[in-house]
């Protein structure tokens, strides 16, 4: 995990006013998801498609939209999906978005696809919005406050056993597909009532905050995918283990309601 000295990351969370913060961060979400949707036919247009992602007009316009609106109210850097780090690549606060997680769900009319917004105070996330623009539900948490949905307080599922609780998980790009990985992953899959794969890293987050399901887990993932995640499933009381972070901002992910055994 990437977490560093406790006495410095107190130190710079007193750079940080989490009630403007989360209300810049609310803001910009929103203004994006409403972008993405209403404009849906017309930014459904690819980019660019290279071994089992997608780019698409939509990602790069709601970009644009966010770190626009974040700008004019924030002096933080911003570690975006589609532009990478702005200049101030030292900064100990750092705003991380995805401006569309879900990108290849947005392409093919599957609501399944969110704005992701983010707050990381040496390296640890301390705020996160997530904003579902298919359903207008907005999930909001930090350090310093309960998550919420749409104003209302959330909390993790109570689950103890995998095999009355539901996994949520996902392939990598580079997963390996042979016999041996494969019969391991279905025995792991065994284990549980349900199996999930929804294409959304961040809204899977959600639903452990939110308490619709109870394990998260995926590797080499992207830090912008589950930043905003991991602040609100730890603000709903859950646990979010965010490992082996890579120069790519790769990571493996486990967000869990810290109760159940797999």
């Amino acid at each position: 995990m990437f977490f560093n000295n406790t006495y410095f990351f107190q130190k710079g969370l007193m750079n940080i006013d989490f009630s403007k913060e989360l209300t810049i961060a609310k803001k910009a979400a929103l203004e994006a998801g409403n972008f993405l949707k209403i404009n849906e036919n017309h930014l459904n247009k690819t980019l660019s498609s290279t071994n089992r992602d997608i780019k698409l007009q939509a990602d790069i316009e709601a970009e644009k939209i966010i770190k626009n609106s974040i700008k004019k109210y924030s002096n933080f850097g911003i570690l975006a999906e589609e532009s990478g780090m702005s200049s101030e690549e030292s900064a100990k606060t750092l705003w991380v978005v995805d401006p569309l997680d879900g990108t290849a769900n947005y392409s093919r009319n599957i609501p399944l696809c969110c704005v992701s917004i983010a707050v990381l105070s040496d390296s640890k996330p301390v705020l996160g919005v997530v904003y579902d623009f298919n359903n207008d539900e907005l999930y909001e948490g930090s350090i310093n406050t309960r998550a919420c949905l749409n104003g209302k307080e959330i909390s993790v599922s109570q689950t103890l056993k995998s095999q009355e609780g539901v996994l949520i998980t996902g392939l990598p790009n580079d997963t390996d597909y042979s016999d041996e990985a494969m019969i391991e992953m279905i025995k792991n899959f065994q284990n549980w009532r349900k199996v999930r794969m929804i294409g959304s890293a961040a809204l899977a987050s959600a639903y452990i905050a939110s308490g619709k399901a109870d394990l998260y887990m995926e590797n080499k993932s992207y830090l912008w995918d589950i930043a905003a995640g991991a602040a609100i499933v730890n603000a709903a009381g859950g646990e979010a283990l965010i490992l082996n972070q890579n120069e790519k901002f790769q990571v493996d992910v486990r967000f869990s309601n810290s109760l159940v055994k797999a």
